[in-house]
């Protein structure tokens, strides 16, 4: 699976309350790749919850 964050994240905060061994939110929210695997659900909950929809997965 690869996650990343898009043009328009406002850095809520969402995605890292959600998982914080894979997002961080800084300015705006990064991936930590080495921690995508395991935590697919995390990934798509906090897709699913993102309020400017700033995260994209793709099945690899």
């Amino acid at each position: 699976m690869n996650v990343c964050i898009m043009d328009g994240c406002v850095g809520c905060g969402a995605c890292e309350a959600i998982n914080s061994d894979v997002f961080f939110v800084d300015v705006v929210a990064h991936v930590n790749d080495s921690s995508v695997d395991g935590n697919e659900q995390d990934c798509i909950d906090a897709a699913l919850v993102c309020p400017v929809n700033a995260i994209w997965i793709e099945d690899i």
